[in-house]
């Protein structure tokens, strides 16, 4: 795993159910030295995960990367990855979080708060944006998404 951070840049949002993971995670990377843009939600009040899922996709770029959070993180995948140039990786653990970087080249890190608890959440986000894509192999296996 490479040290160096894949960017500092980082964009965050949830639904009602991933609310408090978000402000948890927030406020780690903003002691590590992240500059974190909330996209919302700012409170637990019931929301649609579809559209934060679409908001902080259309705001990534090569320089910026995203954690989208909701229940189970099987919605905001579902919904980040109808997007171009989008590689959105819902992860369970800090094993599946080092492949979706390495393999996958993921610029989006989903989580189910319902699934994942806080002390687990932390660690994934810590090997996320750590761990650089291997490229080799896995670079032409990516630019095949292109195609779809």
């Amino acid at each position: 795993m490479n040290k160096k951070l894949i960017t500092n840049a980082v964009l965050i949002s949830s639904d009602h159910a991933g609310f408090n993971l978000k402000e948890i995670i927030k406020k780690y990377l903003i002691s590590k030295d992240f500059k974190v843009q909330d996209l919302g939600p700012y409170n637990n009040d019931s929301v649609d995960y579809p559209d934060y899922a679409k908001k902080l996709s259309k705001k990534i770029n090569d320089k910026k990367f995203g954690i989208l959070i909701c229940g189970t993180g099987i919605g905001m995948s579902i919904m980040a990855n109808r997007y171009k140039k989008i590689r959105a990786s819902l992860v369970f653990n800090t094993k599946t979080a080092k492949l979706a970087r390495e393999h996958n080249n993921a610029n989006i890190l989903v989580l189910g708060s319902r699934v994942t608890n806080k002390n687990n959440a932390l660690k994934i986000v810590n090997v996320f944006f750590k761990t650089s894509f291997l490229k080799g192999r896995h670079l032409r296996r990516v630019k095949k998404f292109k195609n779809v």
